[in-house]
């Protein structure tokens, strides 16, 4: 016997002419509004998760001195531009 999966209620105020665009776009795709939000907010959750994992990481980085210095970085990148 399967299971029904439980979600999550959530309400939130658009700016104007947006839910215009989320209706819109899921009639285009044959989707559910609900399913237009919710792949709206993974996408942008997934991609800010990580931009802030990426500079934490870096921060730590900088912290440890183990960085490489932009002259460095730059000389390489020119020597291979004159190639």
């Amino acid at each position: 016997m399967q299971q029904a999966l439980v979600k999550d209620t959530v309400s939130l105020r658009l700016q104007p002419g947006m839910k215009q665009r989320i209706e819109t776009l899921a009639k285009a795709t044959n989707r559910t509004k609900s399913y237009i939000i919710e792949e709206a907010i993974s996408s942008y959750l997934t991609l800010n998760e990580w931009q802030t994992q990426s500079i934490l990481e870096g921060l730590k980085e900088v912290e440890a001195g183990t960085t490489t210095p932009h002259e460095t970085v730059l000389a390489k990148w020119e020597a291979k531009a004159c190639k």
